[in-house]
């Protein structure tokens, strides 16, 4: 269940159903990207009272359910347990230390609708073939008072004018807003959309606009400035977002850095196992972020290691890493913490 990741119904009508304030709470922090796992951290509630909200919120119909888990694979034969176990590595022997690590898959993302896809081509031939050779103050003038799957197909629009009249439309939706992010390529058209606070803040629509290369970096500053720093690196390492939108989500991401509260700090670098330091170079952190980073226990050698690699790594934090059980057995990572030029005199003697 923790590896579940809890994705909203966009068609749910969230301000009919009747939902304690703990549960919009919970609701308006899925994104759709973020499991079960992050959940507490990013929300503040224990881990038994996320899930007794999600399934409440299964239940309003809210969420889709989690899904069903896979059977369990038939028991092993002792032969097969015996062979397993000649395999394993003996007591003592020590675990080769990675060089490097792929960066981590997006978790799985809800893929679009194969019908939603063919009329998404429907309504781009009726726009090409029937409403674009119409005078732009026509299609202007048509679009403000327009039916499906007219006013979808309007959505396809290249003129931001018409985009504008389209959001006037009454019976415009977050199923428009969603094709408007996805396919218009005008920076006065995508200011628009957002000017719409409910449009804005779908998770549908902020995922088409930061694949849009035409995302103007104002807008991206604004509508991302205040975000989670995990929602910042997650646009900032998305593969499927443009690298001009990648490099100002980073850049983004390192202004938040310096002013977020000291448990997010602590959030991004244990939830990216460190990965997110190397683009922290130049940024330390303050003594509330370092005494939470000591209170923890430490059994990942990737996460060591990028601890190890991050030149503002406090002092403490570096004397902390040496005592762990995973460096102990590990004589490269204890090399690679004492040669850190944050490590005390006795930690580099080997005290």
């Amino acid at each position: 269940m923790n590896d579940w990741t809890p994705k909203p119904i966009p068609s749910a009508a969230v301000s009919k159903l009747p939902l304690t304030p703990e549960e919009g709470f919970l609701l308006s922090r899925l994104d759709g990207f973020t499991s079960v796992r992050h959940l507490p951290a990013l929300t503040g509630f224990p881990p038994e009272r996320v899930q007794a909200i999600l399934t409440r919120l299964v239940e309003h119909g809210a969420v889709l359910p989690a899904p069903t888990p896979a059977p369990a694979p038939p028991p092993t034969t002792p032969a097969a347990r015996t062979g397993a176990a000649s395999e394993e590595p003996q007591a003592g022997s020590e675990e080769p230390l990675p060089l490097e690590e792929e960066e981590p898959a997006e978790e799985g993302e809800e893929p679009e609708d194969d019908t939603v896809e063919a009329a998404a081509g429907n309504w781009r031939q009726l726009f090409e073939r029937q409403l674009h050779p119409l005078p732009e103050d026509q299609r202007a003038s048509r679009a403000r008072g327009a039916e499906d799957p007219e006013l979808s197909a309007f959505c396809f629009d290249p003129v931001p004018a018409v985009i504008k009249s389209v959001l006037e439309n009454t019976r415009v939706g977050l199923g428009h807003a969603r094709l408007i992010a996805r396919h218009h390529h005008h920076p006065v058209g995508l200011e628009a959309l957002c000017g719409r606070a409910s449009f804005a803040s779908d998770a549908g629509v902020r995922r088409w606009l930061v694949r849009n290369p035409q995302l103007p970096v104002s807008l991206f500053r604004r509508l991302w400035g205040g975000r989670r720093l995990m929602e910042q690196y997650k646009v900032a390492m998305d593969r499927d977002v443009p690298e001009g939108t990648r490099r100002t989500a980073r850049e983004v991401m390192r202004t938040r850095f310096n002013t977020a509260p000291a448990e997010e700090r602590v959030e991004l670098i244990l939830n990216t196992e460190g990965r997110v330091l190397a683009s922290l170079v130049g940024l330390a952190v303050d003594g509330k972020t370092a005494a939470l980073l000591c209170g923890r226990t430490y059994r990942s050698p990737m996460l060591i290691q990028n601890i190890a690699r991050w030149s503002a790594a406090p002092p403490a934090l570096i004397v902390h890493l040496l005592k762990q059980e995973a460096v102990r057995r590990q004589p490269m990572l204890r090399q690679l913490l004492q040669r850190h030029p944050n490590a005390p005199a006795d930690a580099k003697r080997g005290g």
